[in-house]
């Protein structure tokens, strides 16, 4: 591993302690010494898992595995139990749409562009790559663009910024100063000006200056679903009057301190929008950061990106991999306490 890939993990790391610890805690406090398995330690697990926001279908699906072994194994002990909690999680981390795709693929063109902009390689992607960002206000959504931005913008990529949120003054006003801390250029027009028009400026800018990366801000107004859903075709059809295959990517930003709120918007948008990936903020201020292992199975839709922290450069690419050895731990349920 090299000295970079140690600090994104050290990041990781820092920004999941809350969650690691509040996890590891409990779980320690479920597999005390010597104890035997019986329908009470199962129950304290299927507990312990709701609490951490892993979420009730993906619980219901551990639960059902472990006792599975249980019986067909024979086990007795509870510290048997530990190992096969620990693979389940981890196997919970990967749906199979991912392991069918790869991990942050999707299908088609979006394998092309990888999440992580150091990966970014000339000529293997759609140029300019196209990525509306959408989510509800107050997500995270336009310090995610500014993060996105200038990670790519580090990578070498010309990005340009489309502040199609234009039913918020303060949004464009928002975006502005994330565009100018990221570096990158920023299309916009007046207050209440049509998304639409935002978005096709944006995208005829990008050809026309040559840029890799195009990001799209949208509004974040969930409780029309029906207008949001008419403003997004709209923003597509016009778009694609300059490139036929735009959006190549739809992300949604979520606030992982809702917890099982975050769950809940993610299932409305993907009524109403084709999202390709999400984008989880704010996982360094909660103690629920299951809600990852949630979102991956009861969606069927990858995390490309995880928040950590404040700092623009605390936007990350997701590893399930590193993700679970950060919020477990390399050595989960190895240490054993002796008492609840």
């Amino acid at each position: 591993m090299g000295f970079f890939d140690k600090f994104k993990l050290s990041k990781l790391r820092e920004g999941l302690q809350k969650s690691h610890e509040e996890f590891v805690r409990k779980i320690n406090r479920v597999f005390y010494q010597s104890r035997k398995i019986d329908d009470e330690l199962m129950a304290e697990i299927e507990e312990t898992l709701l609490l951490s926001d892993v979420g009730v279908a993906t619980t219901e699906r551990i639960i059902a595995h472990l006792e599975h072994e249980i019986q067909f194994k024979q086990w007795s002990e509870a510290s048997q139990l530990r190992d096969e909690l620990r693979a389940q999680i981890g196997e919970a981390l990967i749906n199979p749409l991912l392991k069918k795709e790869g991990i942050g693929g999707g299908n088609g063109h979006i394998a092309q562009l990888p999440p992580d902009p150091l990966l970014l390689k000339d000529g293997e992607y759609p140029k300019p790559y196209v990525v509306l960002i959408v989510g509800v206000n107050g997500v995270g959504k336009t310090t995610t663009i500014g993060k996105m931005a200038y990670n790519y913008r580090n990578a070498g990529k010309r990005v340009i910024i489309g502040a199609a949120d234009t039913f918020r003054a303060a949004a464009n006003q928002q975006l502005e100063v994330w565009a100018k801390r990221a570096g990158v250029e920023i299309v916009q027009q007046h207050h209440g000006a049509d998304p639409s028009a935002v978005a096709y400026d944006t995208v005829q800018s990008a050809i026309t200056k040559d840029a890799d990366v195009v990001l799209i801000d949208t509004a974040g107004r969930l409780h029309t679903k029906q207008n949001l859903m008419a403003e997004l075709e709209k923003m597509t059809r016009v778009m694609r009057k300059l490139k036929a295959d735009v959006p190549h990517e739809v992300l949604l930003v979520l606030d992982a301190t809702t917890g099982q709120n975050a769950l809940q918007q993610a299932r409305e948008f993907t009524k109403v929008a084709s999202i390709t990936g999400l984008v989880l903020t704010k996982l360094d201020g909660t103690a629920k950061g299951g809600i990852v292992i949630a979102l991956t199975n009861e969606l069927r839709v990858p995390v490309r990106y995880i928040g950590v922290g404040e700092k623009i450069e605390d936007l990350q690419p997701f590893d399930p991999a590193e993700f679970a050895k950060a919020m477990f731990g390399d050595m989960m349920f190895q240490e054993e306490v002796t008492s609840q």
